[in-house]
């Protein structure tokens, strides 16, 4: 091996503009990003189907108003809620604080904001955790089942104050009223992905998303 100079590998002026480039956008990138939703990947084998945004916007908008100011806000198994809540495009999102339960780590990203969720243990919840300290529950259980939506539930109830924002199937209506007492909305959420089955909202106090 030569130690010449001569030897020492050198990059192009086209690639070390296109390197510049990409250190700028790096640099630019701002906080609200990682917010975005859709900044983390759907992982269809935790059955994860983000909101399309303006789905995102609605429901965040909806939590907002009946969180009122000040207001606590739980979103469990609706990380693409918690997003829209968190990056600040959604008028009067700074007068709110808002939490994410997941099982998914990747959102261990947002700090103390993200508390670990598993259904399947439904009140295996951290002592910071206080009952009945959130202003609305908004819930998007992970599968259609009686058993994961009853486990869901257990979580809704510890967590609620009184209001719930449900989101799940069509099929899981008269099954979700039994459970915690909620109405259909004429609202249709959306999502990035269309789903094969029919999805809907339901609430369990008087709503704008039912009219």
């Amino acid at each position: 091996m030569s130690d010449s100079d001569d030897d020492v590998p050198t990059l192009s002026a086209h690639t070390l503009a296109a390197l510049q480039e990409f250190y700028n956008e790096t640099r630019d990138t701002t906080p609200s990003d990682q917010f975005a939703v859709g900044a983390v990947e759907e992982d269809w084998r935790m059955s994860q189907f983000w909101y399309n945004d303006e789905t995102a916007t609605k429901l965040a908008e909806e939590a907002i108003r009946e969180a009122g100011e000040g207001g606590r806000i739980a979103c469990v198994s609706a990380p693409s809620v918690y997003q829209k809540l968190k990056q600040g495009v959604v008028a009067g999102s700074d007068r709110i604080s808002a939490v994410v339960l997941e099982y998914d780590r990747r959102f261990a990203s947002y700090g103390d904001d993200f508390i670990f969720y598993d259904y399947n243990e439904p009140l295996a919840l951290p002592g910071s955790v206080a009952p009945q300290s959130f202003d609305i529950v908004i819930a998007d259980p992970p599968y259609l089942s009686k058993e994961c939506l009853s486990e869901v539930a257990k979580t809704i109830k510890y967590l609620s104050k009184g209001k719930v924002l449900l989101c799940t199937g069509a099929v899981m209506q008269d099954f979700a009223k039994d459970l915690l007492d909620v109405r259909v909305c004429s609202f249709l959420p959306k999502h990035n992905k269309n789903l094969s089955n029919e999805f809907r909202c339901y609430v369990n106090y008087h709503s704008h998303l039912l009219s």
